[in-house]
């Protein structure tokens, strides 16, 4: 790497480093290109520099802002200078040095004089510190440096406007695509579907949502099978992908990972951006924002979990499931059974080959603020499947009901329908009112005050048709929704018409919670509120 330039010394033998900067917001600009810089200092360097010479090093920090002070390469330099292996910096100009104005002070003003270390810019502002020292004591190259730090800070507003603007319209401009998505190759702002990461997340979603595993039960599966996890996929598929949130990149899952999947509302088609930010343009620490100050623009891309289903596990997040480390799988009432006096969830417990809840304030704080509640597990088991059967039989001889309702709605929906064109008709023939009128007073027939007088009435009439309208239209939605809501609740039961036994699948799509006397009564909130409750009492 090193090269010796033999001429006659005029002064102490150069150890050379070469610093090389190109940021992102420079573009395609092929003057600031690495290679272009290179080949300028080198060009310097031959022809130009009188000194005998080591090129020590190139130092390259490559897309990234010179108003951030912990580049690499920048860093790297700064320890070679600080050992002594370099003691003369040469770049292009001062902007590939520094973009930021207190910066270019404190290392020109104090670090390199403390270390004699001679600095060169090659471009304007010419700058060579040994042989023209009293040109960083005048005027220009301060306001230089001010205006580079004041295009720094345009140029981030300008990036800053554009990426709000792309996130407004939904579009991905994060550098790396979720799990589970690749970014398109016609549109880098658009995400498609991984399949074989999808067919991970759709799994998780399953085995948290359906089969009863725990976050940690489903991390020591996916590792049992060699599935990697995130960080790793994206590795392996050729993205230089680092997390620096942490020190060591494994290859494995972790309870943290699936949690953060099992909440991202990314796999429902929508798009969440703008959870982090950087301080400023000079500070570039990542700080949290405030969930409402978000962007989320739903059905942006396809879904890989289904609405329905992610709201199931929103829900059961958010219930008392802990499970000991020895078991992959919650029990089935786990987060379903509460106290109906204190409200809080019941504890599990085994005794005398026996398993109970009891009311976990009573066990646990104190026995002054509430009572004890106990109760068999087989007892609530029992019970549960006993109303669900009982539910489903009375829904059964609803669904003659449904197919009258459906009926009604469709006469409803064409009766709305005509409803709306004949108004919409009555409304084109107030207009021509209104038309023949202004005829009648440009002839003079009526004067302009009964003219007005008119019109206004007609304009009134106008708008108690438009309202009108508006009511036909939202009643006809109303019912339409009622009986889509119906519809639901009774396709849900019926859909375990045969139901012989109960497993957490089933208590996941029906039940709510489960709420416990003090006195063993029982009492079961389903996840629909019972359309028929008034017709079946």
């Amino acid at each position: 790497m090193a090269r010796i330039r033999k001429q006659q010394q005029q002064n102490k033998h150069c150890n050379v480093a070469v610093y090389i900067r190109l940021s992102k917001e420079d573009g395609n600009e092929q003057s600031l290109s690495v290679i272009n810089q290179k080949k300028i200092i080198l060009q310097y360097l031959e022809n130009d520099f009188k000194e005998q010479y080591t090129l020590i090093d190139y130092y390259i920090d490559d897309g990234l802002t010179g108003t951030d002070y912990y580049r690499p390469a920048f860093q790297r330099m700064i320890q070679d200078m600080e050992k002594g292996n370099i003691n003369c910096i040469v770049c292009k100009n001062l902007s590939r040095m520094f973009r930021n104005y207190s910066d270019q002070g404190y290392f020109l003003e104090k670090v390199f004089p403390m270390h004699n270390i001679r600095f060169i810019t090659v471009s304007e502002p010419k700058i060579d510190s040994f042989l023209y020292p009293e040109a960083l004591h005048g005027l220009e190259i301060p306001i230089n440096g001010l205006m580079n730090d004041r295009f720094a800070a345009k140029t981030s507003r300008d990036i800053r406007d554009t990426f709000d603007t792309k996130r407004k319209k939904g579009e991905f401009i994060g550098a790396f695509a979720p799990y589970g998505y690749q970014k398109s190759a016609e549109n880098k702002n658009k995400l498609v579907v991984d399949e074989q990461a999808a067919t991970v997340i759709k799994n998780i979603y399953k085995w948290f949502v359906y089969d009863g595993m725990s976050k940690q039960g489903i991390a020591k599966y996916l590792n049992e099978q060699g599935v990697l996890n995130p960080s790793a996929y994206k590795r392996k598929k050729g993205l230089h992908y680092y997390n620096p949130q942490k020190e060591i990149c494994d290859v494995y899952w972790g309870a943290s990972t699936v949690s953060a999947i099992l909440k991202n509302k990314m796999y429902i088609g929508t798009m969440v951006q703008g959870k982090q930010k950087v301080i400023s343009y000079k500070v570039h620490n990542v700080i949290s924002v405030p969930e409402k100050e978000w962007y989320i623009v739903p059905d942006t891309h396809k879904a890989i979990i289904e609405k329905e289903l992610f709201q199931k596990a929103q829900y059961l997040q958010l219930r008392d499931t802990r499970v000991s480390p020895q078991n992959k799988k919650v029990h089935m009432l786990a987060g379903f059974v509460y106290c109906a006096d204190c409200q809080k969830a019941m504890t599990r417990q085994k005794t005398k080959g026996n398993v109970y809840y009891y009311c976990r304030t009573y066990r646990e704080k104190s026995k002054k603020l509430c009572t004890k509640h106990s109760i068999k597990e087989q007892t609530i088991l029992k019970i549960v499947l006993t109303v669900i059967q009982k539910q489903i039989a009375l829904l059964t001889n609803i669904e003659e009901m449904i197919q009258t309702i459906h009926t009604t709605v469709q006469y409803h929906t064409i009766r709305t329908q005509s409803i709306v064109e004949m108004k919409k008709r009555d409304i084109q023939k107030v207009n021509d009112a209104i038309d023949i009128l202004y005829e009648d007073w440009k002839k003079e027939y009526i004067d302009y005050e009964q003219y007005c007088r008119l019109k206004l009435k007609y304009e009134m009439q106008i708008k108690q048709i438009e309202q009108s309208i508006q009511n036909n239209l939202k009643n006809s939605d109303t019912v339409q929704k009622e009986l889509e809501e119906k519809q639901n609740y009774t396709d849900e039961f019926l859909k375990y018409h045969n139901i012989a036994s109960l497993n957490r699948s089933i208590l996941v799509e029906l039940i709510k919670k489960i709420l416990i006397y003090e006195n063993n009564s029982i009492e079961i909130i389903f996840c629909f509120t019972d359309p028929y409750i008034q017709k079946i009492e």
